[in-house]
């Protein structure tokens, strides 16, 4: 299993053509305190770039991008309940999305961790 990062503070994670989308830590961080999140449904397709889902926070609102092609699988129902749950866990418990990737090959223009903690700075 590989981890990701895009340049819009999302990560992801392969796992044969099945990945788990989240927003990381730094981009929690930065949102504040989270009220609410917007999420697509299961069977629902998006391109890589598109906008697919909202996260609203005391602070402000951001867009949910998506890093690669794909059709959601599953979304994390429990930020339905406990949107707070991206500030606790933005990495692991907190994912937004299950999605099959339409294609693999689009993870080769995301960031490794590394190269991500260096855009961050």
């Amino acid at each position: 299993m590989s981890t990701y990062y895009s340049e819009d503070h999302e990560w992801i994670t392969v796992e044969g053509d099945i990945a788990t989308i989240g927003i990381t830590a730094h981009a929690a961080e930065q949102l504040g305190e989270v009220v609410f999140v917007e999420q697509k449904e299961a069977d629902d397709e998006f391109e890589k770039g598109d906008e697919i889902g909202v996260i609203e926070s005391v602070k402000a609102a951001s867009e949910i991008y998506a890093p690669v092609d794909g059709t959601v699988v599953e979304a994390n129902e429990l930020l339905e309940g406990n949107p707070a749950a991206l500030n606790d866990s933005p990495e692991a418990d907190a994912w937004i999305y299950k999605v099959k990737m339409s294609d693999t090959s689009q993870v080769d223009d995301l960031m490794s961790e590394a190269d991500y903690k260096s855009f961050i700075g």
